[in-house]
Parts: C-alpha cells; structure tokens; sequence
C-alpha cells in the first residue's frame, strides 16, 4: 500500500515537470535574407519558429573579442513563428571598424524552460561608401564582342566589375602588381544597341556606386546576323533522339524539339557555370588561331529555322562557328590553357572547354574522340581529340565557340592580333604578348 501511495506521489510531482519538459522547445533563429556585410544602418530580418513564442529577442556584433549590443526587443511573442526587423550597423554601433566581424542573434523561448536559441554569420563591417573611377577610352561596341575597361575603387567595398544590362562581369587586379582593377566584358550578340556599360562597385550593405564607360556603337559596322532553313530528315531525327533521348517515348518531333531547346538550355547553363573554373591570371601570350585549313560552314549568331516535312518546328540561335576540315581530324587548341571540361554533353556531343584565364574560355563539340583530361594544361595548337558527329551534328565537323564569364562572344576579333592590341594589351599587361 505504501509503495503505491509513493508512486501515485512520484507521478503527481513529476508529472508536471515532464510535461514542460516535453512541451518546452529551443527557438530556430534564421535570416530571412542573406546578410554579409554592415554598413551604416543595414536593415536585417529574422524568423524565429517555436511552439511557445518568444519572450526575448536580441541581436550583437562581436569584433575583436568585444561584444556590442545592436538591437534587443523584449515584447513577448506568443506566435510560433515571428519575423523581426531591425538595423545594425555603424549608425547604431559606432564603435565598430572596417573589417571583419560576427552578427550573433539569439531568441529565448517564451515557455518556463526558456531555452535559448543562437543564430551566427560572417560578415563585414563597411564604414565608408566606395567611390569608383572609370577610364577615359573611347570603347567601340559591336554585337557578339568582347572589350576591357580599366578603373580604380576606393572606400569599402565587396563586389566590383563592369555591368552591361542585366549581365554582370567581374573585376580583376591590373597584373604585375599595379593598382587599379580591370574587367573583360561582352556586348552579347541580342544586347540593345544603346545599352551603356557601367563599372560598378558595391559594398553589399546598399550602397551601390556606377561610373559608364565612354562609348560608341558604329551602325556601318554591326554584324548582320544571317537566317537558315535546316531541312530535318527523318534520319536525322532519329539519330538525335536515338543517341540524346534513348530512353524516351512518344512523338519524335516533340522529344527532338525538346531536345533543341530544352537540353539546349541546360547545356547552355553547364558552360556558363563554368566560368567558375577560371584563373586569376592570363594563361595565352598569342592570338588565338582558328582551326587549321578549316571552312565555316555557319557563323557566330546565325538564326535557325527547323523545317520538318514542310512546317517550322522550332527555331534557335547558334552561338558558335561550325568548322569542317576532314573526317576525324585532329581539333586543335586555339590558345593555351587548362581544361575544365572534357566529357559528353548533350547537344554539343563530346565537348571540350578550355580555360584562358580571367573568364575566357574557349569551346569544342561533336567531337569523335577526346584525348585530354579536366585539369590538363594545353598549348596552342596541340590536337586535343578528333571531329566527329555527336551530340546535334548533322555532319563530322567541329564546333568551336567562345565565351566570357559566361557569355558566349564572336570569337573572331580574338584571332586578330590587331585587335588583341587596341582592345586588350594597350590596356593591361599580356605576358609575352607581341603585335
């Protein structure tokens, strides 16, 4: 009897306590935004889930091993999930430095527990606003082409380079250790006529700072992209479904439309990605060289119509030269550099990228045959596999195309050392570059 009186006794005082404890939880602290950087006054959001609401929220920045209190709000939430918005930054902390710090919120929970959940990130104290100077050259634009501008940042900063519309490019130190930055841009081949390149820097706290470029857009002189009518055969259909879609099912034209665009797309992402995989230096000294003894069966930006049994069945621009020299022959590198892709894909068939250095990369589909590896260094004109037909390719031929940052460019005026000199190396240091 007495062992039961002390076990109803057990579970009447310890009820309760397991009850908090099983309904007690540690708020889930979380930036509805990313944040990096504190300038002045950065507004910051934050989402806190518990069960119980919150009873206390605040936010610290910690640098140097010193700890300022930012914000702090001690209203009582009984929502599970709450949004907090507030400031931090030099205008609230004045003690804070240009330099590296640590934003540290921390939420306690509105149950007895009142446990306490902590939110930290990285960020970057920016007390002054940066300043940009662009050059004074003249810079002539053409649809498809590349460019360099030069300018100098001060102040606090984060993001630097060159904006052309809705496309971004990145700034680079000027080599041999001089100051200033550069950038290679590109005017893309459906780029508005008019649209004006701005170099920018950014502190990633809100200011935001744009210098344009001086520049011109000879009307004589734009390229005048030209329109096909492919012919698609059935047999060609069938190869590219067969070999692109083996899997697949059902009405070969909407799976070779598809195809054309939709993997077309994707594959086109693959390589602008790529970007990412660029050296911080030149890694050419010479013109870029076309592929030996070769004749361009289509051109950079040619609009495709895909006639099917009469009737349009889709429409694409291609971005790149078709060169055709012989079954199988050996393709070439247009410049030194290291590979950073070397392996199937899709449309473009066995392909190889090439990194130049600075975002520059040069492109090679429907190969046969690859003979290099991802990593490899190359020299200009080493054989790096042979032509073929893969991938999109009606006949053995080489596809070879350019792109910067991302953005496939004409890759004609890189084979003109003419070019190379007015447009690049009178503007930054080429190692080893000679007119």
């Amino acid at each position: 009897m007495r062992k039961a009186i002390l076990v109803v006794i057990a579970i009447v005082v310890l009820a309760p306590i397991v009850y908090v404890l099983a309904r007690s939880a540690t708020p889930v602290v979380d930036l509805t935004s990313p944040v990096t950087s504190l300038g002045q006054a950065t507004p910051i959001a934050v989402h806190v889930h518990d069960p119980r609401g919150v009873s206390k929220l605040s936010a610290i920045v910690e640098q140097n091993g010193t700890q300022y209190a930012a914000w702090q709000s001690s209203q009582p939430s009984s929502a599970a999930d709450s949004t907090f918005s507030f400031t931090a930054g030099v205008k609230t902390t004045p003690q804070l430095r240009d330099g590296k710090a640590k934003l540290i919120v921390e939420a306690t929970s509105n149950d007895l527990l009142q446990k306490t959940g902590r939110l930290e990130r990285d960020v970057t104290v920016v007390t002054q606003p940066p300043t940009i100077s662009v050059d004074s050259d003249q810079h002539y634009l053409y649809l498809g082409m590349a460019d360099l501008a030069t300018f100098n940042v001060s102040g606090g900063w984060t993001e630097a380079g060159v904006r052309v519309g809705d496309q971004t490019y990145r700034a680079w130190p000027m080599p041999g250790g001089k100051a200033g930055f550069f950038s290679l841009y590109a005017f893309a081949w459906n780029m508005p006529l008019g649209t004006i390149p701005l170099a920018y820097a950014s502190n990633g706290a809100g200011n935001d700072v744009t210098s344009p470029l001086v520049v011109q857009f000879p009307k004589k002189e734009q390229p005048k992209y030209t329109v096909h009518d492919l012919q698609v055969s059935d047999a060609f259909m069938q190869k590219v479904v067969g070999e692109l879609d083996p899997s697949g099912s059902g009405d070969p034209v909407a799976r070779f439309v598809e195809i054309n665009s939709e993997m077309r797309r994707a594959n086109n992402k693959t390589l602008s990605d790529l970007r990412f995989k660029t050296a911080d230096r030149f890694l050419w000294s010479q013109p870029f060289t076309r592929q030996s003894h070769s004749q361009a069966e289509s051109t950079f930006a040619d609009l495709r119509n895909y006639i099917y049994q009469g009737k349009k069945i889709d429409q694409q621009v291609h971005l790149g030269y078709d060169l055709a020299v012989t079954q199988h022959v050996g393709v070439e590198a247009s410049n030194d550099g290291r590979v950073v892709y070397a392996a199937p894909l899709g449309i473009y068939g066995n392909c190889i990228v090439v990194d130049h250095g600075y975002g520059l990369q040069t492109i090679y589909g429907h190969l046969s045959h690859i003979a290099v590896h991802e990593g490899d260094m190359v020299k200009r004109g080493q054989v790096m596999g042979q032509s073929g037909m893969t991938g999109m390719a009606g006949g053995d031929h080489i596809h070879f195309a350019m792109q910067l940052d991302g953005v496939q460019i004409d890759p004609k005026e890189w084979w003109d050392s003419h070019w190379i000199q007015d447009h690049i190396a009178k503007r930054v240091e080429v190692p080893g570059f000679h007119q």
